[in-house]
């Protein structure tokens, strides 16, 4: 192909006027919304698979409430890719059923290792699990919408990032609570340094400017 027919080529597919909602999708749109998806694909058949090794009632609890919700974005997220429209229902809004308070510091524990059976498979392990595929779905979601042209599917993936997060944050705090997830503190002066580190500035008044 020479250099004018591919030019020709892509200015006959160039839109230069209003798409259908159903085509209102940019390249890499199509490509980062796929693997979003693909993520939460990914996402929700380890919750099934994982769900009966679970052995903590407040971990199956957690389980079930985040693939019900996960499901269901999920569901909007696809109905909204396909047809560029708004999804039957709005996207919801993940609440956690615990408190916010970390416990810090260090305890002595036995290092973390591979499993080498399914035996050894623990509620740690799977909350584990479950923690990064919701911080995964944070980034991928995020980072899709950043790419998104159709405003709909743009809203609607940039909404799901809260819960994504949300969730993550509901099982960092079962993990902490359960010693799994252990958080160091800095010393009370090194803490106090970072924390006073920037300091805020009002509003400057901006420079009129000036028409050529």
């Amino acid at each position: 192909m020479t250099h004018n027919q591919f030019d020709g080529q892509m200015h006959e597919n160039m839109h230069t006027g209003p798409v259908s909602q159903e085509m209102n999708h940019g390249g890499h749109e199509l490509f980062d919304v796929h693997e979003a998806l693909s993520g939460s694909v990914a996402a929700l058949n380890q919750m099934m698979l994982l769900r009966p090794h679970v052995k903590d009632p407040e971990l199956l609890d957690i389980l079930d409430r985040q693939y019900r919700f996960a499901l269901d974005e999920y569901n909007i997220t696809v109905e909204c890719f396909k047809t560029g429209r708004d999804p039957s229902h709005p996207t919801g809004r993940y609440e956690m059923k615990t408190g916010n308070d970390f416990i810090y510091g260090m305890k002595p524990a036995q290092p973390t290792k591979p499993i080498q059976t399914e035996a050894e498979l623990s509620d740690q392990i799977i909350s584990g699990f479950l923690l990064g595929a919701a911080k995964s779905g944070a980034s991928m979601k995020t980072m899709a919408a950043t790419e998104t042209c159709n405003p709909v599917v743009r809203r609607v993936l940039a909404d799901s990032v809260p819960n994504c997060i949300e969730m993550a944050y509901e099982l960092s705090l079962y993990q902490n609570k359960h010693h799994y997830y252990q958080i160091p503190q800095l010393a009370q002066a090194d803490m106090q340094q970072l924390l006073n580190s920037y300091a805020t500035v009002g509003q400057p008044a901006m420079p009129n400017q000036h028409l050529q």
